[in-house]
Parts: C-alpha cells; structure tokens; sequence
C-alpha cells in the first residue's frame, strides 16, 4: 500500500524559507513520479513542482520557478520541497502525491496522481 506522510509547514514571515518533506512508504521510487501540489482556500489544486524517480528529472510551476527546489533521497524515500523568498500567495495547504508507471506523463501535466498524502499547512505572512 503506498503511503505518503508530509511534514515541514509551517508560519513564515514573506521572504523566509521552508522545507517540505514527503515520505514515502510501499513502493519505491523507480517508476513513480512524485508530485507537490498545492490548494489555498477558495482555489483549485495546482501543482507545483514534480520528479521522476528514475532519473530525478524534475519539472515546477512557474509561479514557483527559481525559488522552489524539489530533490529526492532514494535511500530514504523521501522527497523534499525546499521552498526560498516564500510569498503570501503560497500561502496554501501543500500535498504530495505519487503515481506510476510513466512518471513523465504524470509529470508533466501533473494530472492522474492516485496516491495522496494528507498535506501540511504553510502560512506566510506579509
């Protein structure tokens, strides 16, 4: 059963730093993607930033592009979002989520994700 476990939200004052972590547990990375998603109240989800367990290719939104890092430890099944010059507007609750096989299809249009982890809250203040 693939399970997956967010941590690291949290209150932030704008320009700060977070980093999100995403374990994972009954599968390993190879074929999956690994996707960050995002939801603010009173929006859709959209995501954010994605990767490709196979070759740790990795895709991000462009709201988020060049402030946001996404990286994986395979040794530890874990994903991590590192999250720079944070703004109010990325104000939402942040999920992970994974699917397989052909992690780039999923990358890419970050549509399809079955398996769902519970979010974290991430608040930055202005």
């Amino acid at each position: 059963e693939v399970q997956l476990v967010e941590s690291g939200g949290g209150l932030v004052q704008a320009g700060g730093s977070l980093r999100l972590s995403c374990a994972a547990s009954g599968f390993t990375f190879d074929d999956y993607a690994i996707g960050w998603f995002r939801q603010a109240p009173g929006k859709e989800r959209e995501g954010v930033s994605c990767t490709t367990g196979s070759d740790g290719s990795t895709f991000y939104a462009d709201s988020v592009k060049g402030r946001f890092t996404i990286s994986s430890d395979n040794a530890k099944n874990t994903v991590y979002l590192q999250m720079n010059s944070l703004k109010p507007e990325d104000t939402a609750v942040y999920y992970c989520a994974a699917e397989a096989p052909f992690p780039y299809h999923y990358c890419s249009g970050y549509g399809g994700f079955g398996s769902w982890g519970q979010g974290t809250q991430v608040t930055v203040s202005s």
